[in-house]
């Protein structure tokens, strides 16, 4: 992934809050892991055409925190697409609070399988 500037499209984005974070004032991991999760759900249901679900998350690892009133974006990029699942490359950018610095805080790779209406994998349809 780059840290000069984000790579792929701007899936989503929110505000860390005081209720997202530990006493120190740095926002959970967790918080940050399950807004990756949600950017990559809408970007695999918008190409699956229908209902995903995460199957594995690789290789994640913070490289900076993030701080109460900082705008987390979350930006996603199809890799692959599998017969029933859909990769994606995510990195997760802070914009620091009150300022314009942009700061790279993690990335990793999200697996999303595409379910049909029974809850079972299904092909991803082709694209268009």
């Amino acid at each position: 992934m780059s840290e000069a500037f984000p790579q792929g499209e701007l899936t989503l984005r929110t505000q860390a809050m005081p209720g997202d974070a530990n006493a120190a004032g740095d926002i959970f991991g967790g918080w940050v892991m399950s807004q990756m999760d949600i950017a990559s759900g809408i970007r695999a249901a918008e190409r699956a055409k229908g209902r995903v679900v995460t199957a594995a998350v690789r290789e994640m690892a913070f490289r900076k925190p993030v701080k109460i009133g900082d705008t987390l974006a979350v930006y996603t990029q199809i890799s692959r697409i599998g017969r029933t699942s859909i990769t994606l490359q995510v990195e997760a950018w802070v914009r620091r609070y009150l300022t314009h610095r942009l700061e790279l805080v993690t990335s990793a790779e999200f697996v999303m399988v595409a379910l049909d209406e029974t809850g079972r994998p299904t092909p991803v349809p082709p694209e268009g």
